[in-house]
């Protein structure tokens, strides 16, 4: 996500100290922190500390109040905070577990007197650096600032890959890599599809090509979380909701588990930032599973089935085959969770009420015997004694022109929450479709509560279509 790109740009504006660890046994870390800190210091050899006592004790000794600048090439005028970064941390907690204590320690030392330092601990194994803060760990309650770099969203991405011009295929780029800046430059070298016709062999010649770095990059997501020991279970795991099984139950029966033994691979891949349990705003008590990393789902629905054969060099065949796979595994929820980012902000302009949570879920028809599946919702909590109410409701198609018998389904939907005692009345509802709408539907879109939105819209190259009064 450019952690490290921010970090040593942050140091090089206000000075500082910068670490970056790597994976290596106690002693070698040790040494190259040792050496690193008296490269810092200008010391004309390096420094031999016995512990990481003494090293972390001699670290925050560099921001007394008497020391100037953090040391001789700490770039700070005397009384400036003293900046230190430490990246990839999980590698050092790794092979010291008593660090986290040992800065506590400082840490509280410093509480009746005055420090200059500026401890900045930064690392990618999400679960590690979520855990230093977490129930009883020792650092709980000292940090001032928990700061996750999340991907750009799906517009700020189309402009970093300078593709914004072209809706379909920023969309198609999207579902694939995500918005995470380095595969563009540091995996890919600018490799860039000019334009959708272009996609497929763009996707033949980088992702799906085993010459290219991003095609283990899944792979390599998975691996390097700490807390993940069997990642044969949690690609199982993963499997499961790329092939369309996102409840537990669901989950547990497509690897062969119960669902109580899958509680805990769910749990770490929740705190990795790979998985994500979406509440049903319609039903209390039920939620499905979405994986957040796009790459990673593309290769558990795309490649991680023809494995074999990719790395043989089959990429175009392979992928010749995926289509359907691609659109229904791949392609559609992706759309579905574009959507909802779409509401969740340039969209909510188009809400007669800014509140409400936004969500999907399921509406059972229980005359018809069949659920409705509300891919975008806006529903806001009852209080005061209000009655819970609804803002919208939609339905997201990707490779599907929608047309009169979707707005119908959305429709029915509607009655059958105000027939439940929800509030409705200024509830509209929303087409997004990828494939467009039909003449009847754009018909529709006339009467005041019905918005279509398509590619263009989601790009802002466009007005959606139709009015929510």
């Amino acid at each position: 996500m450019g952690k490290t790109y921010l970090l040593r740009a942050l140091v090089e504006r206000h000075g500082g100290f910068y670490f970056g660890a790597t994976a290596g046994t106690e002693a070698e870390s040790l040494r190259q922190f040792s050496a690193a800190l008296a490269e810092h210091a200008g010391s004309p050899v390096a420094f031999s500390f016995g512990t990481w006592d003494d090293a972390i004790s001699y670290l925050f000794g560099l921001a007394d109040p008497g020391t100037r600048g953090g040391g001789a090439s700490g770039g700070a005028p005397p009384g400036a905070p003293f900046l230190v970064v430490i990246d990839e941390f999980p590698y050092l907690a790794k092979v010291a577990p008593e660090l986290p204590s040992l800065i506590q320690r400082e840490i509280d030392r410093f509480q009746g007197q005055e420090s200059r330092m500026r401890l900045l601990l930064c690392g990618s194994a999400m679960s590690v650096m979520g855990g230093l803060l977490a129930s009883t760990a020792p650092l709980r309650g000292r940090a001032q600032l928990e700061l996750i770099v999340r991907p750009f969203g799906y517009r700020a991405a189309a402009d970093f890959w300078g593709v914004a011009g072209d809706p379909a295929l920023a969309a198609r780029l999207h579902a694939v890599v995500g918005g995470t800046p380095a595969y563009r430059r540091q995996f890919l070298s600018d490799d860039v599809p000019a334009t959708a016709a272009d996609f497929d062999d763009w996707i033949c010649r980088t992702v799906l090509s085993p010459l290219s770095p991003l095609f283990r990059e899944a792979r390599y997501l998975l691996a390097e979380e700490a807390e993940i020991r069997d990642t044969a279970l949690y690609h199982s795991v993963l499997a499961a909701v790329a092939e369309g099984n996102t409840t537990r139950g669901g989950i547990a029966g497509y690897i062969g588990r119960k669902s109580v033994d899958i509680s805990h691979p769910l749990n770490v891949l929740e705190d990795s930032h790979l998985l994500a349990r979406e509440a049903d705003v319609f039903r209390a008590g039920k939620s499905q599973y979405r994986i957040v990393e796009p790459l990673i789902n593309f290769y558990e629905a795309v490649m991680r089935p023809s494995w074999a054969r990719l790395e043989s060099g089959q990429a175009a065949e392979v992928w010749g085959r995926a289509a359907e796979r691609f659109a229904a595994q791949v392609a559609g929820p992706h759309f579905e969770a574009m959507c909802r980012e779409y509401v969740l902000g340039p969209g909510r302009s188009l809400l007669s009420s800014s509140l409400g949570e936004v969500g999907g879920g399921v509406v059972t028809d229980s005359k018809a015997r069949q659920q409705i599946q509300i891919d975008v919702a806006v529903v806001e909590p009852g209080s005061g004694g209000s009655r819970p109410s609804v803002a919208l409701l939609g339905e997201a198609k990707w490779g599907t022109v929608m047309g009169v018998a979707h707005l119908d389904r959305l429709d029915r939907a509607r009655e059958l929450l105000a027939g439940r005692g929800m509030d409705t009345a200024s509830c509209g509802l929303a087409c997004f479709s990828a494939a467009g709408f039909t003449d009847a539907l754009r018909a529709e879109a006339t009467r005041g509560d019905v918005l279509l939105v398509g590619l263009d819209e989601l790009y802002g190259r466009a007005t959606p279509a139709g009015i929510l009064l």
